[in-house]
């Protein structure tokens, strides 16, 4: 059989405090003048001076979180490229010298370039990124590629000192 328990203001019915004591006991945030850094309004004004002396009572402190570089892809891939080579030698986006379409992912407005799709055609391609496979495809079809040099973190090299010691004859 199951047993249920009264609730408590059940039985405090007639109970004018509800077994909180006084009257002033149990009110909320209202007995202390609110939450947090609240009470410093109109009728603040005993805290007001002591307010004004903490410098750090508003505002946030602490660190500072260094924001991070990001990078974003806009990448394209061999296909889109292969599908619009003859729109993009029209509006004189793209050239061709000898047998080389020469392209600059740049003035396109991607800095990526993926595998998808077949090169049937000589690229001379310069972008920043790009995926092995898609490399490999141009490289394949006799084209070529230039990637943007990724300059390498310099750290501090600390201070070594070495005693040398002197070789007596």
């Amino acid at each position: 059989m199951v047993t249920y328990k009264t609730r408590k203001n059940r039985k405090m019915r007639g109970s004018k405090t509800h077994g909180w004591g006084s009257m002033k006991k149990h009110r909320g945030a209202g007995s202390r003048g609110g939450r947090g850094m609240a009470g410093t309004g109109k009728r603040g004004d005993a805290k007001k001076p002591s307010i004004w002396k903490n410098k750090k009572y508003f505002g946030k402190y602490g660190f500072k979180r260094p924001k991070k570089i990001t990078v974003v892809i806009k990448a394209i891939n061999l296909k889109t490229i292969e599908q619009n080579i003859e729109p993009l030698l029209l509006k004189k986006i793209i050239e061709k010298k000898n047998d080389f379409y020469v392209i600059d992912l740049k003035k396109l407005g991607f800095n990526k370039l993926l595998s998808t799709g077949k090169v049937t055609k000589k690229w001379s391609i310069k972008c920043e990124y790009a995926s092995k496979a898609a490399v490999d495809k141009i490289k394949n079809a006799g084209g070529n590629i230039t990637l943007k040099e990724k300059k390498p973190i310099v750290q501090k090299a600390e201070k070594v000192e070495t005693k040398e010691k002197e070789v007596k004859n």
